[in-house]
């Protein structure tokens, strides 16, 4: 399968950094998103991102333009199923990405690889409302992703070998790496990061330690880059709490009961950088920590 063509539906933080690092590799790039603005914010992030690659000598200024010209926007949804390879990138929802796959089946081509960029949910689930299951994978890429080097593959259990290996290729063009997950809740990264997120907020929320104590403690003590309640605010407080939730109704198991504090930060709309606040304060510089 010679894939060309990309269709990326969700221009979010997640989606636009799937969208700049395809059009690096050389990938055709179709963005789309409901709303509008959000494809023109994508559009402005990507560029100061590549801005900030040129700036650290990681990229020539002569790549820019190349880069930005592969990317194009698009509001109609037969445009991008007629796309080598579609990711959907939208928020952690399976009501809304169930209603995506429903709009895009009567436009997708005859070999169209259809993937989901999932943190947690089913990808069996997901590829069983699909007309071809045997087609569809996870294909979950790391935040934020023009730095982070891994790619988890998941295969659902229709998931075909060609379609397989067609996104290890895929990984490769992009110069990451990949690893290949089964199809558990949460699958690798996940399983293992949000439980230690969720326990640090349980640790805070049972007053073992405070947001700094508790960040920098897994800081210097672990060598972790950035402490897990600035991580957790860093990916979404309520993406953390979607997935806890997603382990906690798909183990059965108590160890992984989304800590009471998590959800009620998100309740708050306490969502984390994105909206401002979550464990840290970031309408002041430096944040200031919330509890």
């Amino acid at each position: 399968m010679a894939i060309q063509t990309v269709g990326i539906i969700g221009a979010g933080q997640m989606g636009n950094g799937i969208a700049h690092v395809f059009a690096a590799a050389g990938f055709d790039v179709l963005l789309h998103d409901i709303s509008p603005e959000a494809v023109t914010k994508a559009l402005a992030k990507i560029a100061s991102n590549i801005d900030r690659q040129i700036k650290k000598g990681k990229l020539a200024e002569t790549n820019k333009i190349d880069i930005l010209s592969r990317i194009k926007s698009s509001d109609a949804l037969d445009v991008i199923g007629k796309c080598d390879l579609i990711i959907e990138a939208a928020t952690e929802v399976e009501k809304i990405k169930h209603q995506i796959f429903s709009d895009l089946a009567p436009h997708l081509g005859e070999d169209t690889i259809l993937t989901s960029n999932t943190s947690s949910i089913s990808i069996t689930r997901l590829a069983a409302a699909t007309a071809k299951p045997e087609k569809f994978m996870g294909l979950h890429f790391m935040n934020p992703v023009p730095v982070m080097q891994l790619v988890e593959l998941i295969r659902g259990i229709a998931t075909d070998e060609p379609t397989f290996r067609a996104l290890e290729e895929v990984v490769i063009r992009l110069g990451k790496t990949s690893t290949s997950s089964e199809d558990f809740p949460a699958f690798i990264v996940n399983r293992i990061l949000m439980p230690m997120i969720n326990e640090a907020v349980y640790t805070l929320y049972e007053g073992v330690g405070t947001v700094q104590s508790i960040d920098t403690s897994l800081k210097l003590g672990a060598n972790h880059p950035m402490g897990p309640l600035e991580l957790a605010d860093f990916i979404g407080l309520d993406t953390c709490l979607a997935i806890m939730n997603v382990l906690h109704e798909g183990l059965a198991d108590t160890k992984y009961r989304p800590c009471p504090l998590l959800v009620k930060y998100v309740e708050a709309g306490w969502l984390g950088r994105k909206s401002q606040r979550g464990f840290y304060d970031y309408r002041n510089s430096p944040p200031v920590p919330t509890r």
